[in-house]
């Protein structure tokens, strides 16, 4: 058994989110995504909160379902944190993970009895620190687990640039033995993860942070069980899902691995200013400093340049292992194996876009795939090339084939801009630092 799980999400009650995030409408993604496990978000919202007990049902403790839906429900919210630490704002935001409805009506009546406005937001703003935060729910359950979000986005996050910190001690201190895990964002990727000795004992998680449906499983974490032959009824609690992030040796499961989004794809990879259109790479930042050669204010330094900062070491190729499966998928692995493996992959609607050149054509296929054929992380991560072809042709196979093999063409994003990631670049061989390609071997047995 596995569970794909995309554990960080928003629903319509949060700003800038599509009205048709309801529990419908994020299970019937979560379906077509091929998604196990997604989040409720937002469980701090009276209204979405009332949602969620009038429609969700236990089958499992902390599990939750929607009539009609495959996919699973479990109890996650976001709440952002700003405060001032060290004479400096701090701008932090944390993922909440609660084990039961009783645990969240605790956490929703403290945080209402200290002041804080649930109403105005999905993603609540509150003056409460995040070691403070915690601290409180830690009284209230035990159980709770808390992820910082997105860690190195420069502007909400517990490394930002911006309003962050450098270390966990720093944000958590005493507390900083109940942070288990990491979420990593968008604009990072494991690798960039490994590098930081703050975080080796540490799990490192993705998921999408989506505000749309089409969004969701951009990025995720994949749960296996850890004693395939003891495992005969295929159902998973809430602190199974706990203890696999808590890396509890005897827990029912572990995390297999990530699944990534190309980091340089992330809005915030490089440093720049986009008003001025000035992006800078980590050599640039050094050789031509932090200031906007146009405006002359400050640039947002990116996550690439915030990781080098911060790290112990930097892990180059001859560091890694690139290992495909038997369906071609290329596995990254760090040769000691202390840490999970992951896989990167580029949205299949992205995909069909590049294909078809037109969104409409795209977002039709993409119906008609997932609808008769499988689902997309089926397509992305599973199905055959063969089988592939006759469902989506020659050139749905060939995309297919070029993600599963890394050898995708990328554009980075900074200061909010993402970043393009082509698959087919138009004829044009790009140069050695656009490309990401690697060798694939043999599956091991960890698979």
């Amino acid at each position: 058994m596995s569970i794909i799980a995309d554990l960080h999400l928003h629903s319509k009650y949060s700003r800038a989110v599509s009205q048709k995030m309801d529990l419908d409408g994020i299970a019937d993604w979560a379906d077509k995504k091929g998604i196990d496990l997604v989040a409720t978000g937002d469980w701090t919202h009276p209204l979405w909160f009332r949602e969620i007990k009038r429609l969700l049902i236990e089958i499992a403790p902390g599990i939750y379902e929607l009539k009609r839906h495959r996919a699973k429900f479990m109890l996650t919210t976001e709440i952002s944190s700003i405060y001032t630490q060290g004479g400096k704002s701090r701008r932090i935001h944390n993922l909440i993970m609660s084990p039961s409805i009783a645990t969240c009506e605790k956490v929703i009546a403290k945080l209402e009895k200290e002041g804080c406005n649930l109403m105005s937001d999905g993603r609540p703003i509150i003056g409460i620190s995040s070691k403070d935060l915690l601290s409180i729910l830690l009284e209230i359950d035990p159980n709770i687990i808390l992820i910082p979000c997105h860690i190195w986005t420069p502007w909400f996050s517990l490394f930002g640039s911006k309003s962050g910190f450098d270390s966990v001690e720093e944000s958590f201190a005493e507390l900083s033995d109940y942070i288990y895990g990491v979420e990593t964002g968008l604009s990072s990727d494991p690798i960039m993860n490994w590098q930081i000795k703050n975080l080796e004992r540490r799990s490192i998680l993705s998921f999408s942070d989506a505000h749309s449906g089409a969004k969701l499983g951009r990025e995720a974490t994949v749960f296996v069980v850890r004693n395939p032959n003891e495992d005969e009824t295929g159902s998973f609690s809430y602190q199974d899902i706990a203890d696999a992030i808590k890396q509890k040796p005897g827990g029912k499961l572990k995390i297999g691995y990530t699944i990534e989004f190309f980091p340089e794809e992330g809005k915030y990879h490089w440093s720049g200013h986009r008003l001025c259109n000035v992006r800078y790479n980590p050599q640039e930042v050094k050789d031509k400093g932090v200031v906007c050669p146009v405006c002359h204010k400050p640039l947002t330094i990116g996550v690439e340049n915030r990781v080098i900062d911060l790290s112990q070491k930097i892990i180059k190729e001859n560091d890694l292992l690139f290992v495909k499966n038997s369906s071609g998928v290329t596995f990254v692995i760090d040769k000691e194996k202390k840490r999970r493996p992951f896989v990167s992959i580029v949205p299949l609607m992205e995909a069909l876009v590049e294909i078809n050149r037109s969104p409409t054509k795209a977002a039709a296929e993409y119906d008609r795939l997932t609808g008769v054929f499988a689902s997309e992380f089926d397509i992305l991560l599973k199905r055959s090339y063969e089988d592939i072809t006759r469902a989506g042709g020659e050139k749905l196979k060939q995309a297919v084939q070029t993600i599963r093999e890394r050898k995708v063409f990328v554009d980075p994003g900074y200061d909010g801009v993402f970043g393009q990631v082509k698959i087919f670049p138009d004829n044009q061989t790009p140069s050695n630092d656009e490309e990401i390609a690697v060798e694939g071997k043999n599956q091991p047995s960890l698979f």
